[in-house]
């Protein structure tokens, strides 16, 4: 166990741990611990960062103890081998599985968005998205990157109609509350956008052997379920 983070695996120069919401990988602009320097203060020698999650995206997070594995899964990322699945809620009901193939570009303020047609510095993203349990008015979904943008499965679940149920650079800003995910009460349930890497899946590398691994659902979003599931 991390100070900050729970470790899922630990084996052939890979170092893969639950990152929690709200915990920066590297160090940002406003500074502050990142997760990066925990490890490495905790381990005495470097960590590489082979990806990164949002700050507020929780789940399994990748990175290498040496430098020819951090090479190895960072090519691997790079060139669409690592398979990646992601667990998020979102506004309305998603009936069947979709394809979003929507080419994005840089926005202001550090957003992304979906880009016009033409549009020169339009990058092709790509995502698969699939419903996991639908509620009334909100579902949980699936999604899986096929190319890896920045905030590309946000941009994404909101050109397709189902932006996140909190997302305070693409949706809504104030945090829900048990009433008004159907159940009583005003206390804060989900304050962060709920986006959850699920599960991180890589071939057979140089010096890697191939593994997936998985991070259980945090407890906002599982609060956040329990009281969709429960007001039908």
């Amino acid at each position: 166990m991390s100070g900050s983070a729970r470790i899922l695996f630990d084996d052939a120069g890979v170092l893969v741990v639950d990152k929690p919401a709200g915990v920066l990988v590297i160090p940002g602009r406003e500074g502050g611990a990142c997760l990066r320097d925990t490890l490495e203060a905790e381990r005495g020698r470097k960590v590489y960062v082979v990806h990164r999650l949002d700050r507020d995206t929780s789940g399994v997070l990748v990175f290498a103890l040496e430098a020819g594995v951090h090479r190895a899964l960072s090519q691997a990322f790079e060139a669409g081998k690592v398979r990646k699945r992601y667990r998020a809620l979102v506004e309305g009901r998603l009936e069947a599985p979709q394809w979003v193939d929507v080419p994005l570009v840089a926005g202001r303020k550090g957003r992304m968005r979906a880009a016009r047609p033409e549009e020169p510095d339009a990058k092709p993203s790509r995502t698969r998205v699939r419903p996991v349990e639908t509620f009334a008015r909100a579902s949980l979904v699936e999604a899986e990157p096929v190319t890896g943008r920045t905030h590309q499965i946000r941009v994404h679940l909101l050109a397709l109609g189902h932006p996140l149920l909190v997302d305070h650079q693409y949706g809504r800003e104030a945090p829900l509350t048990e009433g008004d995910l159907g159940g009583q009460g005003t206390r804060e349930v989900l304050a962060r956008t709920p986006l959850h890497a699920a599960r991180v899946e890589w071939p057979a590398l140089p010096g890697v052997p191939a593994h997936a691994v998985e991070a259980p659902l945090p407890p906002d979003m599982l609060r956040a379920l329990e009281l969709l599931r429960a007001a039908g």
